[in-house]
């Protein structure tokens, strides 16, 4: 036989061999709608677990996104953008009577604005506790803070009623105050009512410009408390008589650039004082960090739960099978005794298998994804979901048919046909 000949004849045997490969595969999925036709009820209970598995998934990933973004976006409030330099010690000169601490200053706030270009905003901030006199005599122990115009938008505050202290003020030396929700409450009966309200400290007569409070609970972890009153960093000095303070703080232009600012930051602070004085600085980029990574590990918890679910319904698949593989030995007999092959008698079951799994993984799917779809589409809250955690669902429903299906597949192949046969 020439190469010609050669080469056409092993073509048409490739043809031969696809149409029937074509063949088997179209009629292996002819049984198999064929048997779920003949037992519906079966088949949708089956694949019922299934359903439940797979939209479980999707659903355990939706509420693991959403725990995430809220813990985030509550972290976020605090200030996932702000840098806090404090004074923790050393650099001390003077006498063993008096010693004179190495202290931020305003002149450090202003270098760091010159040269850390992606700073925003900054505040000092000057802490002092004294006896607050109110009309009638009333006398109170309070948290005072001399404050920038800036600390609102470095702490994230929330403006309750009237306003904020602004430049004017600091500039100015005015004496006036913002007050927490609770402190106005107390003193005044309400955040509305303390406006125009005055106090005195050390004599010195205020009036209270407005109410505030932070923009998240942060459980006590910030220089601010229930009962705290801010006043112009320019008027806290003369309760101290100087310009020394204790902490800076600094908003970044992005959280990316958190990281790079805090260390050009302390290079800044640590160029303008002296070698032995120590400054710590931090930011919230770590406990952003932790708090994500926690958030992920629940989620992929929830996701083996959810696991296990896919689990069980792939064990009931394979029970179904093995029963359905009992019920129909005779007809298994017929088709071998007609010439079916182990491997198309193998194909035939698992192929049912798998159908029944991914019929039931693709409706869980849907189901999983009205939910968040829904509210996305009706609400104006973004909820998030991940269309990885569909991949997921399909890929594991897919996987649970292959390997609970091949059990009954093989044993389904493996009966002999003339016993088959001879099954009643």
């Amino acid at each position: 036989m020439n190469p010609v000949e050669q080469a056409r004849q092993i073509a048409f045997q490739n043809t031969i061999k696809s149409a029937r490969r074509t063949m088997m595969l179209s009629e292996i999925l002819k049984l198999a709608m064929d048997s779920f036709a003949a037992s519906k009820l079966r088949f949708a209970l089956t694949a019922l677990g299934m359903v439940i598995g797979t939209a479980s998934v999707i659903l355990v990933v939706t509420i693991g996104l959403t725990g995430k973004q809220f813990i985030l976006a509550e972290i976020q409030k605090i200030g996932t953008n702000e840098v806090e330099v404090e004074y923790s010690g050393g650099g001390s000169t003077g006498t063993e009577q008096v010693l004179y601490n190495d202290y931020l200053t305003r002149e450090d706030e202003r270098a760091v604005l010159s040269e850390v270009p992606s700073v925003l905003y900054s505040s000092p901030v000057l802490e002092t506790h004294d006896r607050i006199s109110f009309g009638g005599g009333v006398v109170k122990d309070t948290l005072v803070l001399g404050v920038s115009p800036q600390y609102r938008d470095v702490r994230n505050l929330i403006i309750l009623s009237g306003r904020f202290l602004e430049a004017e003020d600091e500039s100015a030396h005015i004496k006036c105050a913002v007050v927490t929700e609770p402190f106005a409450r107390e003193m005044f009966g309400s955040a509305d009512s303390a406006i125009g309200s005055s106090f005195q400290i050390s004599g010195i007569p205020f009036t209270i410009v407005g109410t505030f409070k932070e923009s998240v609970d942060t459980f006590g972890q910030t220089e601010i408390t229930d009962e705290t009153i801010l006043i112009p960093y320019s008027v806290a000095r003369y309760f101290t008589g100087t310009d020394n303070v204790k902490q800076l703080y600094f908003t970044v232009r992005s959280m990316e650039e958190v990281p790079d600012a805090t260390v050009e930051i302390q290079r800044v602070i640590s160029s303008r004082h002296k070698p032995n004085s120590v400054y710590k600085t931090q930011n919230l980029k770590e406990l952003l960090t932790t708090a994500g990574v926690i958030s992920d590990i629940l989620t992929a918890v929830l996701v083996l739960v959810a696991a296990v679910t896919l689990a069980v319904g792939g064990v009931g698949i394979m029970n179904i099978m093995l029963a359905n593989v009992r019920a129909r030995i005779r007809e298994i007999g017929i088709r071998k005794a007609l010439g079916a092959t182990y491997r198309e008698i193998k194909l035939q079951f698992l192929a049912e298998a798998v159908i029944i799994s991914l019929t039931g993984g693709v409706i869980g799917t849907i189901i999983g994804l009205i939910p968040p779809l829904s509210i996305r589409f009706f609400t104006d809250y973004p909820l998030p979901f991940s269309w990885w955690s569909v991949v997921i669902a399909l890929s594991s429903a897919l996987v649970v048919g292959v390997i609970f299906g091949t059990v009954p597949a093989t044993r389904a192949a493996q009966l002999d046909p003339v016993d088959a046969l001879k099954y009643e």
